[in-house]
This record gives C-alpha cells, structure tokens and sequence, in this order.
C-alpha cells in the first residue's frame, strides 16, 4: 500500500499543521500510521529521553552571566546523581547543606532568580536570552536583584531554601520542564512571594513553554517583570495573583516565526 497520506484523510485538518506542532494529519498507510510519521515519532521520543538524562553544563551560562556583571553561585540539591535526582524528586526540593555555605554573606534583596537544570538541561540555552530583557526590566523598576544562583540536580521548590537563606522577598526559579514529544527543551520560570518551608505550588506562579517554538521570550520577560512588580506590591503570589498584564508593548513583541 502507498506509505503517504491521501488527500481525503488530510482535510480539513491540513491547513492547522501550519499552526501546531501537535500530531494532527498524519495520514495513514493502510490501517497503519506512515512509516515517515512513526520514524518522526521515535525520533522526538528519543530527543525528550535524552533531555531528561543529559547532564547539564552551567559553564557557559556562568561565563555569559559573569560577562554581564552579575554575580553567580551554585548549590546543588541532596540527589548526587541524575539518577537518584530521577528517582527521588523529594531530594531534587532540598538543598545540600554545602549550599548554605555558598550563600553567605550576600546582602538581601527584593528578588533573586535560581536557575535549576530540572528535567531538560537543553532548556540552559533559553535562559540568557530571558534574563537580557528581564533582568533590565526589574532593575528599571526600582527593584533589587541579588546574585544569580546555578542549581543543580534541582527541582521547583528548591528555590525556597536558597531565596530565605539569601533574604530575597521574592524567587524565581527558571527550570527545564518535562520534555513533551514536540518540546524537549521548554523552559519554565515560577514566582514564589515570601517562600517558605514547605510552599505549596499554589502558592506559585507559573510561565511555561519559552523556546522559540513556544512563548518568545520578549513575551515571558515582560509578563515576568509584570508579575514579580504585582506580587512584590500586593505581597502575594499564586492562584491570589491574577495575570492582568494584557498584551505586551511593540518593544516586547515577539518575533515572527519562519
């Protein structure tokens, strides 16, 4: 049998391909999916396996930030390993007591951002590119940013020892999201008022999916300055926090695709 779609099976979902990257269309071969589709398929399952066991390289984001002036350090949670960190995400949350030892003597802040390999370390690659146009936007806002923490082994919630342990009002934690078959290399950035021992996730802020093929990070910047301003006026966060940002300004829009 041909091994293509025929064009019947195809409408109208065709013209939505343009749009997603979402397996719509795939035709079929037979009773069977393409050959060409199911090599696709095995490929970005392979690609999202490799993101989440791939070891993360914090060397050139440490250089690129340094070469910025900011200030770096790094933690590292209580999983030794990849493989304990996969195994055991209660210890992905804590923070290795050396960690405490790193974040001494820092002054307090009004915000400090963690940035943790989390479950993509492909997605390090969009975090510079973020904090450009973030970081000038809170700063302009009159608010005070401490030093750039470099987790790693790290999950979500482990930005809350770091941010009490660096008297921060504020942390946000950019992390690499858990693959999905068309994203293994998202980025996801969450903003946490007052944390504290044991923070529910309720109690976050979240902005998912920046990569180029998802929320350009002109868009994430601006809605994160916006955020962090809003929950350090209102002192909260969380589902209490409403996104009324509206669209972002010409200068934040993003850029076209293609």
């Amino acid at each position: 049998m041909a091994d293509s779609p025929k064009p019947g099976d195809l409408t109208p979902w065709a013209s939505l391909k343009e749009f997603t990257d979402a397996r719509i269309a795939l035709g079929r071969a037979g009773t069977s999916m393409p050959t060409r589709e199911l090599l696709t398929f095995n490929a970005a399952h392979a690609a999202a396996r490799d993101a989440v066991h791939a070891p993360a390289d914090f060397g050139a984001l440490t250089g690129i930030l340094k070469d910025a002036g900011e200030t770096v350090l790094h933690v590292h949670s209580r999983a030794a390993d990849r493989a304990e960190y996969l195994r055991r995400p209660d210890l992905g949350r804590t923070l290795a007591p050396e960690g405490l030892t790193e974040l001494e003597g820092q002054s307090p802040s009004d915000v400090v951002i963690v940035v943790a390999d989390g479950l993509s370390a492909g997605a390090l690659t969009h975090v510079w590119p973020l904090l450009a146009r973030l970081l000038p936007e809170l700063r302009a806002a009159g608010l005070s940013v401490g030093p750039i923490v470099l987790a790693r082994q790290a999950r979500v919630a482990l930005g809350d020892p770091v941010a009490r342990a660096l008297g921060a009002r504020l942390v946000l934690v950019l992390v690499g999201e858990r693959p999905g078959l068309s994203s293994p290399d998202s980025l996801g950035a969450y903003l946490t008022f007052d944390p504290q021992p044991q923070t529910r996730d309720s109690a976050r802020n979240c902005v998912s999916n920046i990569r180029p093929a998802g929320l350009d990070v002109r868009v994430a910047a601006w809605r994160l300055a916006h955020l962090t301003g809003q929950a350090l006026r209102k002192e909260l966060s969380g589902v209490a926090l409403k996104d009324e940002g509206g669209e972002p300004p010409p200068e934040f829009a993003p850029l076209p695709r293609g």
